[in-house]
């Protein structure tokens, strides 16, 4: 029998067992942790997240400091890391439905450690080219955008169904705790040893995801039966989220909640130089303090919220996103705007886990990855183009650009009725 389908008082004597028996509430994030299988996978990916995020970050800054390159390379660099994501998570998320799952996202994996590598490689040269490093990044950017649907898709089949709370939550902790330690490491990496070491080191990592995937226990084929396999064409995800009323709310919400008022994380390098007027290191202390509190945000969806009901969070977390994103837009005060800028980070990531927990619960598992690459996209590829169509008018820095997301974020918070949502079919927990 699968991990993910053995009955929860199975799972309950293993975990005694293995943690001497110690109480623990269903549904949190430490229950989540006494999953092996959850357990393996989790901290096998943590390491490469950090490993990516310490390449990414660093990207920008050796393009202008050591190739000297200007705006439009680094551009080029940041949509090659993130653009994919945007036209090709569907794609990756119908393949980790059809194929075994295993092969297909360590295979994946291994091709990023290479590329990863190979641009180690360009970087040692005497006089590294532009374009053979801009190739090796949107090669990388395209493996990511094909394995991210599979690998979000795989931790909630690590628990059982009664800790997928907590398994959510702990998912969007790493993403926003690697965010943090990736770059603190790389900027110390970069600054004394060039940018070399920094992308090998990155190449290891994913040594880490690839042994956890290929030692935990999960099911290698999403299901055998013939009828559920007869509509996995690249657009049955988008059919799948028509059909139903939750799945269609979550990823329309998230959609224009990033378009909208998600802008502020694209411009913070205009608010820190032209409003907060801060040096370059203040500016990496308040994109990590946002990070600390976006963790802390996810983390509590887990803990201290865990027996809430998440359908009934969503008002509250969206109104106290507008409060704050409102205030992080004029305010002038440095140490207040790290106090906010921390707050932004817990509201942002209460609503968005908790966004995840319910279009993660509303699931099967035979549509899971092509599912999670719909919210893939309209996460991971919306908030670029939001920036896009705000840049203009916050050139210079204009608290308009906040204000008219925290306007936003109230809209969505008057249709975020937790008895519409439950008469939906939205889960009470």
């Amino acid at each position: 029998m699968p991990p993910s389908t053995r009955p929860a008082q199975l799972e309950d004597v293993e975990d005694a067992l293995v943690d001497g028996d110690v109480p623990y509430e269903r549904g949190t994030a430490g229950a989540a942790l006494r999953h092996r299988n959850f357990r393996i996978v989790y901290f096998g990916t943590f390491a490469s997240n950090i490993g990516t995020w310490m390449q990414n970050v660093i990207l920008g800054l050796y393009a202008v400091k050591t190739l000297h390159q200007g705006g439009f390379y680094v551009g080029l660099l940041y949509f090659g890391q993130l653009g994919p994501l945007l036209f090709l998570s569907i794609m990756g998320g119908t393949l980790s439905d059809r194929l075994d799952r295993r092969r297909y996202l360590v295979s994946l994996q291994v091709i990023q450690g290479l590329l990863s590598f190979g641009l180690a490689l360009v970087a040692w040269t005497a006089n590294p080219s532009t374009a053979a490093i801009a190739v090796l990044v949107f090669a990388i950017g395209i493996a990511n955008a094909l394995g991210a649907p599979g690998l979000s898709a795989i931790l909630p089949t690590l628990v059982p169904p009664e800790d997928i709370n907590g398994a959510v939550s702990l998912a969007s902790m790493q993403m926003n705790l690697s965010r943090v330690i990736g770059p603190a490491i790389g900027a110390l990496i970069f600054s004394s040893l060039d940018a070399g070491p920094v992308f090998a080191i990155n190449a290891a990592t994913y040594l880490f995801a690839v042994g956890g995937l290929l030692w935990a226990h999960y099911p290698r084929y999403v299901t055998t039966s013939p009828e559920a396999r007869k509509d996995r064409g690249f657009l049955s995800g988008i059919r799948i989220a028509r059909a139903d009323p939750v799945i269609r709310y979550v990823l329309l919400t998230l959609f224009s909640f990033s378009f909208f008022s998600v802008t502020f994380v694209g411009i913070m390098p205009l608010i820190s130089t032209y409003h907060l007027h801060l040096s370059d290191t203040l500016y990496g202390f308040l994109y990590a303090t946002f990070g600390i509190g976006a963790a802390a945000g996810a983390l509590t969806v887990g803990t201290v919220l865990a027996r809430r009901s998440k359908v009934a969070l969503l008002r509250p977390g969206f109104i106290a996103f507008a409060v704050v994103v409102a205030a992080f837009g004029l305010v002038t005060n440095v140490p207040a705007a790290f106090v906010i800028v921390a707050l932004l980070g817990y509201a942002y990531f209460l609503v968005v886990t908790c966004l995840s927990t319910i279009l993660q619960k509303q699931l099967r598992d035979e549509e899971r990855g092509r599912v999670m690459a719909l919210w893939i996209m309209v996460f991971g590829g919306t908030v670029p183009l939001g920036v896009l169509v705000a840049g203009p008018f916050a050139k210079s820095y204009s608290p308009e650009v906040l204000l008219i997301g925290a306007a936003w974020s109230l809209v969505l918070a008057f249709f975020a009725s937790a008895k519409l949502l439950r008469a939906k079919g939205a889960p009470d927990d």
